[in-house]
């Protein structure tokens, strides 16, 4: 009978042993699901509210930019209704010019885009089409 009751309780170790194995399978499991959400929400977090916000940048807008060089460039900033063209590049900013920015054409006001996906394509394709003959009637002599 010690041989029986020393192999019942092996078997009984054995079989808790694999229950705990895979309880702490579990947990290690759950412990990594656990990580990688949090990771996700700090990931959306920065995105909402994160140092790429412009918050800070209402009265600064880059214009336009182009290079003249490997590191140079030619930048075109607006800055309270004025634009100011500086040279950048070798860790510094050089004020080139200051510019009056162009008047503002107005063009006429078209609908916004709305309805389903086919409407606003049908909206947008319409847009383009006409935009494309007020091109090719004005080249014309």
């Amino acid at each position: 009978m010690n041989g029986d009751s020393a192999q019942r309780v092996g078997q009984a170790v054995g079989d808790t042993g694999d229950g705990l194995g895979l309880l702490m399978l579990g947990k290690t499991a759950v412990s990594l699901l656990v990580v990688i959400a949090i990771i996700l929400l700090c990931a959306w977090l920065l995105k909402r509210i994160g140092p790429n916000r412009r918050a800070g940048t209402q009265h600064l807008r880059v214009v336009a930019t182009t290079p003249v060089g490997q590191r140079e460039r030619v930048v075109i900033v607006e800055v309270e209704n004025r634009w100011l063209v500086l040279g950048v590049g070798g860790g510094q900013v050089t004020k080139l010019d200051t510019l009056e920015p162009p008047p503002e054409t107005e063009t006429p006001a078209s609908a916004p885009l709305s309805g389903s996906f086919s409407g606003r394509l049908r909206q947008a394709m319409q847009h383009n089409a006409r935009q494309l003959g007020r091109r090719r009637d004005g080249n014309k002599p």
